[in-house]
């Protein structure tokens, strides 16, 4: 506005002013008559207000692809950056200190996660296009230009003035609701979607409080409880391609919705503040520089179906990694650290925070959790630089009556020859047994019961159950990457496995193949009281057509056929179209009752009348009772059954209530299915039912 007229800062001398601005933006008479009508009719009347000073919100970009939006801060986020506006290399926590804005570079740093970073403006004048949906901030220079022009057509109450900016913009000041922006024919720059737009106005607002956007709600500085949630297969979480970083995002945003509804008294009262989710990624660590996997994936490639073979290679070729023990042990490592670095940084970002913290795993994200989790140490078998294979009791027996035991007494010379004894033998592998000209089947048995016996002393030693053994197989302490076999399967990768710098209060598992990993591996029951050594609470929740998830109770209580528990919908009771099938379901079984109880009276009247004189039939009181426990059986609950100590001896498994465009065609949904977790609102309660309940806060059902 400078290169255009010259006015005194603080405006003494008005008079001065209207003459330089009448003399620069003259009345606006060649503006189309039509325009014109329509301007005139829309003239205020009233003698204006006063000049106020605008009040300005801060936003940010988000860029995606070829579209660029500006979304708005929270209202206490903002008044922090303008607090902060005048100050010097001020740097300000916004989103729940997710991410840092430098005031003075204007720019917004994620502070748990890479990411590029984005543009800040602290806005006051808005401008929307015909096609626009929504309203875009000026840039801060352009918007004082429009303040300082606005501010003298308020005080000199002089309107109808055209704005020329050097960049060809005009800006025309009807009156103070009706403010446009024209391009001049020919001009093209960022702002203009097409060509045959550029003569249409633009719509220009003053003030956020004029547009038409939604202003997010702050989150709480109180945070009551901390998730970490790793993914599964490939970079995209979702079908439409987006990051464990947005998905986590969309997941964390109902969880706050939800709060707000189902926890209101609770938070009017202080008594909840709010969950955090952070995201876990581990698939750019694998399929990055680092590994050089990719390009070796690359040269043998076929060139024919490209596209496929790249999602193939970039997605499902996950689950082999995971089975390979070079690159089993990178994603577990990755998964850890990357853990363990979040919790450190969370820590020193809230120093106050003194929470439990759980973990979220969707798919194969789930089994590397799991197998994390299975191969922790608890506070007495944490024992610094002692390797795994040495927590043998060395009291086992000796290595001449384990030979007799069994019944390879002929090697015992052979061992002996090496100076082997029972705490020596528990290290060797497959191939020094080998070496020694032992036969594999003599082999197996070996080193199968070694690593057994050592396994149970290790666990009574450190106060393990025996059935701890079933997952906690030693490792080999020659190598760090190796396999080892059960009796019955393919075998399980062993690696080493890191340790975590917390104990999970739960582990909520997504759409989980735990379940199907665990019996290829061999393991065809989990032992009713095993429990992770460090985690006590574990939910299986999927979808009913989700094609990945499998269960996990009929591992543990396989001679009881148990439904899963249905996850209540968010808002209460079950969906319309389910408890229609249920009453369906319900007509069926007492229709079905009543004729067979029919049928039965009247077959007991027919039999009884021939035969008077033998004795009463013993079979009629057993069909009698037999349909009265039928008809009771559906008016009475099933009882309670233990399912084991996995969960602390509560339900495990837990699905969720199929929409109802769902149930006409499972398989047209199936792949969706699997991915719709991280939006679910029934699954993010459940989470926050169970995380909120272990702190005695009370569920409310908001009314509807």
């Amino acid at each position: 506005l400078s290169s255009m007229f010259s006015y005194p800062s603080e405006l003494s001398n008005l008079e001065h002013v209207a003459t330089i601005f009448v003399q620069v933006s003259p009345v606006v008479d060649e503006v189309s008559p039509s325009s014109t009508s329509s301007f005139e009719m829309l003239d205020m009347e009233s003698v204006p207000a006063p000049y106020q000073e605008v009040q300005p919100h801060w936003f940010f970009c988000r860029r995606a692809d070829d579209d660029t939006s500006w979304l708005p801060f929270s209202r206490e986020d903002s008044d922090k950056l303008e607090n902060a506006y005048e100050e010097e290399d001020v740097v300000v926590a916004v989103d729940g200190e997710r991410y840092d804005v430098h005031v003075k570079e204007r720019m917004r740093y994620a502070v748990y996660w890479e990411q590029a970073p984005t543009e800040v403006r602290r806005c006051t004048w808005f401008y929307k296009g015909d096609k626009d949906t929504k309203f875009m901030p000026y840039p801060e220079d352009f918007s004082k230009n429009l303040e300082d022009a606005y501010m003298i057509a308020v005080t000199l109450d002089e309107w109808k003035r055209k704005l020329d900016f050097p960049t060809g913009e005009t800006v025309i000041l009807h009156n103070p609701k009706l403010i446009m922006q024209y391009q001049p024919i020919g001009l093209q720059d960022e702002w203009v979607s097409s060509p045959s737009e550029q003569t249409r106005p633009r719509t220009v607002k003053r003030g956020v409080d004029n547009v038409f956007v939604e202003i997010p709600d702050g989150e709480s500085e109180k945070v009551d409880h901390l998730v970490f949630m790793v993914h599964g297969i490939g970079p995209a979480c979702d079908l439409r391609f987006r990051s464990i970083i947005q998905c986590v995002n969309d997941f964390r945003s109902a969880s706050l919705s939800l709060l707000a509804s189902h926890y209101k008294r609770a938070q009017q009262d202080g008594q909840v503040g709010r969950v955090e989710f952070l995201p876990v990624n581990w698939h750019s660590a694998l399929h990055g520089d680092a590994t050089g996997v990719d390009e070796d994936i690359q040269r043998i490639t076929l060139p024919s179906i490209s596209r496929l073979r790249h999602f193939t290679n970039d997605t499902l070729l996950d689950l082999f990694f995971y089975n390979s023990p070079t690159y089993c042990q990178t994603i577990v490592d990755t998964v850890a650290s990357e853990i363990n670095r979040l919790h450190a940084l969370f820590q020193r970002r809230h120093p106050e925070f003194n929470e439990a913290v759980s973990v979220v795993g969707h798919s194969l994200g789930s089994l590397i959790l799991f197998d994390l989790l299975t191969n922790q140490r608890n506070g007495s078998q944490v024992r610094e630089g002692v390797p795994s294979g040495e927590l043998c009791n060395v009291n086992c027996d000796t290595l001449e009556q384990t030979l007799n035991r069994l019944g390879l007494q002929q090697y015992l010379g052979t061992l002996q020859a090496e100076n082997l004894d029972i705490e020596s033998l528990a290290l060797c592998q497959d191939s020094d047994l080998k070496d020694l000209g032992i036969p594999l089947g003599p082999r197996k048995k070996i080193l199968n019961y070694v690593r057994r016996k050592c396994d149970n002393d290790g666990n009574q030693s450190s106060g393990a159950t025996p059935q701890q053994s079933q997952f906690h197989r030693t490792q080999s302490v020659t190598s760090a990457v190796d396999y080892e076999y059960f009796d019955v399967g393919i075998g399980q990768v062993s690696i080493d496995y890191p340790q975590l710098a917390f104990q999970p209060q739960t582990f909520f598992a997504f759409g989980s193949p735990i379940g199907m990993f665990l019996t290829v591996r061999g393991l065809k029951r989990i032992d009713p009281n095993y429990t992770f050594p460090t985690c006590k609470r574990f939910y299986n929740i999927y979808h009913p057509y989700d094609p990945v998830a499998y269960r996990i109770e009929p591992m543990i209580v396989s001679d009881v056929d148990v439904e899963p528990m249905l996850i209540p919908h968010h808002k209460g009771r079950k969906r319309m179209h389910l408890e229609l099938k249920d009453s369906l379901t319900r007509m069926s079984m007492d229709l079905k009752n009543n004729v067979l109880g029919s049928l039965r009276t009247a077959w007991q009247s027919f039999a009884r009348l021939p035969v008077a004189a033998l004795p009463p039939c013993e079979c009629a009181p057993e069909l009698c009772e037999e349909a009265e426990s039928s008809v009771s059986a559906e008016q009475t609950e099933q009882p309670e059954i233990k399912m084991g100590m996995l969960n602390e001896g509560r339900r495990i498994d837990y699905v969720l209530q199929e929409k109802p465009i769902e149930s006409f065609n499972e398989y047209l949904f199936a792949i969706q299915s699997h991915l719709c977790y991280w939006e679910s609102e029934d699954t993010a309660l459940l989470l926050l039912k169970e995380i909120y309940d272990k702190l005695g806060v009370a569920f409310e059902q908001p009314q509807q």
